[in-house]
């Protein structure tokens, strides 16, 4: 039975009518949840046909999800941390001719190449990142972004040396209130040429941003120790400067070394927030391997990426993910405020306890992840599964096949 109802999930497909807006732009989202498209090898998104293959693996769900634009929509919680990183990096980062720093992009499509998410951002090829049990692939060639970072060559190659990205990202993975199959990033990228990094350093003329030496865990073997340091100390004051916006002023903030295939050296950046210590971000210097690539050689930067779930969480203490796909009234006009700023406390929609059911299935032989299931379980029960723990697990000795047992908890109220 499982495995019929996994064939039948893999098959599903929607069509998404959209409106063309521009090349590698995002377009208005108009059927959320649409009908299947009619039987055959390809499934129809954003306008594009892409033909199905063994790759293929995106669920009704998933799809359906697809061009809500979350981060897009207005006084949606999402949308207010978006505008609030926008109205620092404005406000605090200008060029001479008065424009903003950094140019703004949250409409570009989902849909990208493995080359992009992966091979551009100098992820092995046999890195684990890569699996298609994490991953969601409309076929070999195309998949949903795993992460912002997909479009920061296409963005560099294109000449830009400081821009923000916010956009839906989709991630196979399990259920419980601080996951979801799709969730929503911001990050920046800011590049430096020799004069800029240099200005006002005493002697800087004399300074340089490149040499050939050893790789080491503090630098790059092309980064000379007087660049990185200077890189490192604007990022993570930039970095100081936009969390003392976003939760004020007294933050303890602490550095933890950390390894991203893309950064060298690289940072998580954790808080003490309420007397918990959290990890809000992550980042580093950019990788010069990546920087070149993209034709961008004389020049040395930094990046950082964020959740923007994660932050609405802890700043309107939000307890649940799925609650930001709700379209109930009760949550939506608690985050409709004159002030972006303006501090928010979520009430609850709910006072009903979950409800619980435990299932056991056969699970088939081959082929088979847990986030299969996952996502069988989410297009079938939808947002009202809460959690999904697994229980118990049996082989049977003779023919090898297994049975598990999972509890799934239900909300009692749709919220």
């Amino acid at each position: 039975m499982l495995c019929s109802a996994l064939r039948r999930v893999a098959r599903a497909g929607v069509t998404l009518v959209r409106k063309a807006s521009g090349l590698g732009r995002g377009h208005e989202h108009q059927a959320p949840g649409a009908g299947p498209t009619a039987p055959g090898d390809t499934v129809e998104l954003l306008g594009r046909t892409y033909p199905r293959d063994g790759h293929s693996n995106l669920s009704r769900k998933v799809l359906s999800c697809v061009g809500r634009n979350l981060h897009n929509q207005r006084h949606h919680p999402l949308w207010l941390i978006k505008e609030r990183v926008k109205e620092h990096f404005c406000r605090h980062y200008g060029r001479r001719s008065g424009a903003p720093l950094f140019s703004v992009y949250d409409d570009l499509s989902p849909v990208v190449t493995p080359w992009q998410n992966f091979d551009s951002l100098l992820v092995p090829a046999g890195h684990p990142s890569r699996k298609k049990g994490d991953n969601y692939y409309l076929n070999e060639s195309h998949m949903l972004r795993a992460h912002t970072s997909a479009h920061q060559w296409d963005l560099m190659r294109a000449g830009l040396d400081a821009f923000l990205v916010a956009g839906d990202v989709y991630r196979r993975d399990q259920i419980d209130a601080q996951h979801y199959p799709v969730f929503h990033q911001l990050e920046a990228v800011r590049l430096f040429s020799r004069h800029q990094l240099f200005a006002g350093v005493k002697d800087g003329e004399n300074l340089q941003l490149f040499e050939q030496s050893s790789r080491s865990a503090h630098k790059q073997e092309t980064h000379t120790m007087e660049a990185m340091k200077l890189v490192e100390f604007d990022l993570k004051q930039t970095l100081t400067r936009l969390v003392t916006h976003l939760f004020g002023d007294g933050l303890d903030i602490r550095w933890v070394d950390c390894y991203f295939p893309f950064t060298h050296p690289s940072f998580e950046m954790e808080i003490n927030f309420h007397g918990e210590w959290l990890e809000v971000l992550g980042c580093g210097v950019m990788e010069q391997q990546l920087v070149n690539s993209a034709g961008a050689e004389d020049r040395i930067g930094w990046a950082f990426g964020l959740g923007l779930e994660r932050l609405a969480m802890v700043l309107y203490d939000i307890p649940d993910i799925r609650l930001f796909w709700s379209q109930d009234e009760r949550f939506l006009k608690q985050f409709r405020v004159s002030d972006i700023n303006q501090q928010v406390k979520f009430q609850p929609l709910s006072k009903y306890p979950a409800v619980i059911n435990d299932i056991s299935f056969w699970l088939p032989r081959e082929n088979y992840t847990e986030n299969d299931f996952y996502d069988l379980v989410r297009t079938v029960g939808g947002d009202l599964v809460e959690k999904v723990d697994l229980i118990d697990k049996f082989e049977h000795p003779k023919c090898g096949s297994c049975c598990i047992s999972t509890e799934q908890h239900r909300s009692s109220e749709r919220r």
